[in-house]
């Protein structure tokens, strides 16, 4: 419905509420709608994954159309995200944003910073996505309140090419609410527990998932030691619960992501369950490391056994109890997983590696789609590897393999800034540019994320301002380095109350109280000063 129609059907309402409805105006009412499309968690929900199957069916017709994301930990950052790619780009097609539980746990806990092991509260997911939501939702209200009071003006001038102008930029506003894909960990729990987990993040508005293959009570981040996955079993009723509850809310269309550890977990808690040779529970205990034993003397008290490829074999066990994988079938477990997850309820995969390399991806990928051919890839373009060093090893072993000669590079100390400017750094930054559109073209990767980049961007630029600031510049170091570049290059920011939300305030006193409104925004306001 547009802003004009939904003013005709409000007028039509207020006459049929008779004289009581007489303070009541169509066009502010109709204005108020406007700027709040989405009235619950579902209804945002439902909208993106919507958006996201679309966009999982362009990518599969065409790979450059892979999409993209930042990782958040506060609304207002994933608002100021969304605002910066409008403002640059024109659309947020593409474009979403990924809710980190490394984040959470760091920076949302109320013990206070912790590791990525699952110890913070797991309703402060949920909550953290209620809150990028009603940041994305104010953003809206935002831009198109400033939209409202142009068309304002426009019809007070009797301009009416601009009033028509400015109705359609209403009429087709983009919202700057995008699909979020939500990290649940590993469910925080067991299957029944990741059901209701999952039921408040959906009614929160996530319309994608992620949930990974580790034991949930030993879960460790991604890029560390000591991780320790489940039976493919125990991963798939995980799954199956996170779709019965998007099912349950209706959001039928609802994503699901399977992440594996498998390439750097080396341990399970669990010996599957087996029925018969090459089930899945067989296929999942092939991996496990032992020893060949030919009778009973060769077992010892709490040794445990099982019958391997037709031979007894007596399981590595360590002290803490956990069962140990043979060493180097990192790859064929993940490519088991996947396969797994895909022809179980997944929806999209999420490999966990040790480095960004397009051609490891890509062997991994490859296998996975001989069996399941339009997999498609989530990947974590993660701040835990050493992109600079990474890329520059990979340039010099690729030259090193042509036969080029590599001798004025040390290939262990690349990251020194005295190859900055050499060929081999050039090239390496060129190759870590495009990594992101290879790695969709060669490796199925449809999904780009970077899960901890404002972590980073809060650090280094707080760094940079308390140097300064506590330093020889003083109050330079804000205005040079802060305010005057908000100022020359368009950040609306810089009229912190705006965006806080005071202009829409001092318009809904004009609803609410008429001639009679105090509003902040008069001539005695700094913010003119912008």
């Amino acid at each position: 419905m547009s802003y004009q129609d939904d003013i005709k059907a409000l007028t039509q309402l207020r006459e049929a509420m008779g004289s009581g409805w007489a303070s009541i105006s169509p066009e502010n009412a109709a204005r108020l709608r406007a700027q709040n499309r989405f009235k619950t968690g579902l209804d945002i929900a439902k909208y993106t994954a919507k958006i996201m199957r679309e966009d999982m069916a362009a990518y599969d017709a065409d790979s450059a159309k892979y999409t993209q994301s930042l990782g958040c930990w506060h609304g207002f950052i994933g608002q100021q995200k969304l605002i910066s790619i409008k403002k640059h780009f024109g659309t947020t097609k593409r474009r979403y944003l990924y809710l980190s539980g490394w984040m959470v746990a760091a920076l949302r806990s109320e013990f206070g910073p912790l590791p990525d092991q699952s110890m913070h509260e797991k309703t402060s997911v949920a909550g953290l996505i209620d809150e990028l939501y009603t940041f994305l939702r104010q953003a809206d209200a935002w831009e198109l309140n400033h939209l409202f009071r142009a068309l304002e003006e426009a019809k007070a001038a009797g301009n009416a090419t601009k009033v028509a102008e400015l109705e359609a930029q209403i009429d087709n506003h983009e919202t700057h609410v995008v699909p979020i894909i939500a990290d649940i960990d590993a469910g925080f729990g067991n299957a029944e527990a990741t059901y209701l987990l999952a039921k408040k993040m959906i009614e929160a508005g996530a319309c994608c998932i992620q949930i990974e293959n580790q034991v949930s009570d030993e879960k460790q981040c991604g890029h560390q030691d000591g991780k320790v996955t489940v039976p493919h079993e125990d991963f798939l009723a995980k799954i199956n619960a996170v779709r019965y509850a998007f099912l349950e809310l209706g959001v039928d269309d609802g994503v699901i992501v399977a992440r594996t550890d498998s390439l750097g977990a080396g341990l399970t808690q669990k010996i599957a369950v087996t029925k018969e040779p090459g089930d899945l529970g067989d296929q999942y205990n092939a991996f496990l490391d032992g020893d060949e034993i030919t009778s009973a003397s060769d077992i010892d008290n709490g040794d445990v056994v099982i019958k391997q490829n037709g031979k007894l074999v007596k399981v590595k066990r360590l002290a803490s109890g956990l069962y140990q994988f043979k060493p180097g079938t990192g790859e064929d477990r993940v490519v088991l997983d996947c396969i797994t997850s895909l022809q179980n309820g997944a929806d999209l995969l999420w490999i966990e590696t040790e480095k960004p390399h397009v051609g490891q991806i890509a062997g991994m990928v490859n296998r996975i789609r001989q069996v399941v051919p339009d997999a498609k890839l989530v990947y974590n373009n993660s701040p835990s590897f050493n992109w600079t060093l990474n890329f520059r090893q990979q340039v010099f072993d690729a030259w090193e393999a042509e036969g080029k000669d590599v001798s004025a590079y040390d290939r262990a100390n690349l990251m020194s800034a005295e190859y900055d400017a050499t060929e081999l750094g050039r090239l390496a930054d060129q190759w870590t540019q495009n990594f992101q559109r290879d790695a969709a073209r060669e490796a199925g990767i449809f999904h780009h994320l970077i899960t901890l980049p404002t972590y980073h961007t809060a650090a280094l630029s707080t760094d940079n301002l308390a140097k300064g600031y506590f330093g020889d510049e003083g109050m330079l170091a804000y205005v040079a380095g802060v305010q005057r570049r908000e100022i020359r290059e368009g950040i609306a920011t810089v009229k912190h109350q705006d965006m806080a939300g005071s202009n829409i305030g001092d318009d809904h006193k004009e609803f609410f109280h008429g001639d009679a409104a105090l509003k902040a925004g008069g001539k005695d306001n700094t913010m003119n000063q912008f």
